[in-house]
């Protein structure tokens, strides 16, 4: 081989390194849910879990009992990592004429809420 094609080479392996390099996505740029402990039903204001985040818990909730959410606590990012699944509803009165839909617990994450969440209601397991 010829010094002019080891060099072509090398610069194209450079190339093709470097765009490697910037095409492949960081863990930094991914979505990764801010901390929700075990045990807490946790709800953001913003998708993608941001903002400051309402956490429920059973110490401060009642199973089965319909929980209107603040109106500055309207939620449009959750995880459920409650022990027991959660309905979660659009109007404030635990109102099945909105949206509304359950979700498990133990590690239920939802990034973008397919509704505004002003109302949640625990389950008894």
């Amino acid at each position: 081989m010829t010094n002019r094609i080891r060099t072509t080479q090398a610069v194209l392996l450079a190339i093709l390194a470097a765009l490697t390099v910037a095409l492949t996505p960081t863990t930094a740029s991914a979505t990764t849910p801010p901390p929700c402990d075990s045990g807490e039903l946790c709800l953001w204001p913003s998708p993608q879990y941001k903002g400051v985040p309402l956490r429920i818990s059973l110490t401060t909730t009642n199973p089965g009992e319909c929980v209107p959410l603040p109106e500055s606590d309207d939620t449009r990012s959750f995880a459920n990592l409650l022990t027991r699944p959660v309905t979660l509803y659009q109007g404030r009165e635990c109102d099945t004429e909105g949206e509304f839909d359950t979700y498990p617990g133990k590690g239920t994450y939802v990034p973008h809420s397919p509704f505004v969440v002003r109302a949640i209601q625990i389950w008894s397991t």
